[in-house]
């Protein structure tokens, strides 16, 4: 029988890679991993051993990306504004094409190549009640760019109406899903309407899953 040891209180922890410096972190005790927990509009890379990315989606989208042989691995969590384009064009687009391309690019920085990635993705929930399509736009949108962009995506948890809690591993790929069995959870509602409401401001210009 193992014993799970708190990290103690005065140990700081490891750095992160460069640019990554403001996302919050964690010691998860259950996992006995340090753990970097993502915001709507954020995303995160890591190329420990020891370390969990963390997030809450509701409509939001959070793709996963990660090469094996390198071992390095990120998740982002984002959301398209509200749009009656079908085609998403336009402004819509670069919330979604600002959070992957990002994403993408860290990770090929950090030693990845193009043609190893993996990619998971896990969210577009339809939990704002005003909102009930921009969880499928995520989806659709998140579908298409990796399918414009040559990735395959292993493997997915999309849709309902259910919020999640998304932990991804990057040193492994392994992802622990878990559905927050409720349509009405007030602190993922209240994060991504305020989100939402931001991203809507006017601009100058247009694998395997385990449940748990």
């Amino acid at each position: 029988m193992s014993i799970l040891t708190p990290r103690p209180a005065k140990v700081d922890f490891p750095k992160t890679l460069p640019g990554f410096e403001h996302v919050n972190r964690f010691w998860d005790n259950t996992h006995q991993r340090y753990a970097a927990k993502i915001m709507p509009g954020e995303f995160y890379v890591s190329s420990r051993t020891d370390e969990v990315i963390a997030t809450v989606l509701g409509s939001c989208i959070s793709a996963c990306v990660r090469d094996p042989i390198a071992k390095v691995g990120g998740m982002n969590h984002f959301m398209l504004p509200a749009t009656e384009e079908a085609n998403f064009l336009g402004a819509a687009t670069r919330y979604g094409q600002w959070a992957m391309e990002y994403l993408i690019n860290e990770v090929l920085k950090q030693g990845g190549r193009r043609e190893r990635l993996e990619v998971k993705i896990f969210g577009g929930g339809q939990v704002l009640s005003n909102m009930t399509d921009i969880g499928k736009k995520n989806i659709d949108f998140a579908r298409d760019y990796l399918q414009n962009e040559g990735l395959r995506i292993q493997s997915e948890d999309v849709g309902t109406v259910f919020p999640r809690k998304v932990l991804f591993f990057p040193d492994s790929g392994r992802v622990r899903v878990k559905r927050l069995k409720s349509t009405r959870n007030d602190t993922v509602v209240k994060r991504e309407t305020e989100y939402l409401r931001t991203i809507q401001k006017p601009t100058d210009t247009a694998g395997e899953i385990e449940l748990f």
